[in-house]
């Protein structure tokens, strides 16, 4: 399948939309973390994903993962 528009395509958002959905899965894989909150951010250029977590101390951080497609190489 050929993208014919980017910024965002819709790979992006499909896959930005899927980290969302498996924010319980992912948190199984977090070490000790736990997923607190998660935002999207899908009509952006690059669609972003914000995960709030705490650390068994107690801490809290936060990770952004932003979903950038490559254009096609056809």
């Amino acid at each position: 399948m050929k993208t014919s528009t980017y910024n965002p395509s819709p790979i992006e958002v499909d896959f930005a939309n899927a980290l969302y959905i498996l924010q319980k899965d992912l948190e199984k894989h977090l070490q000790g973390n736990a997923i607190t909150k998660v935002e999207t951010f899908l009509k952006r250029d690059n669609p972003m994903v914000k995960f709030n977590l705490v650390d068994k101390d107690g801490d809290p951080h936060e990770i952004v993962v932003r979903v950038i497609q490559i254009p096609d190489k056809f």
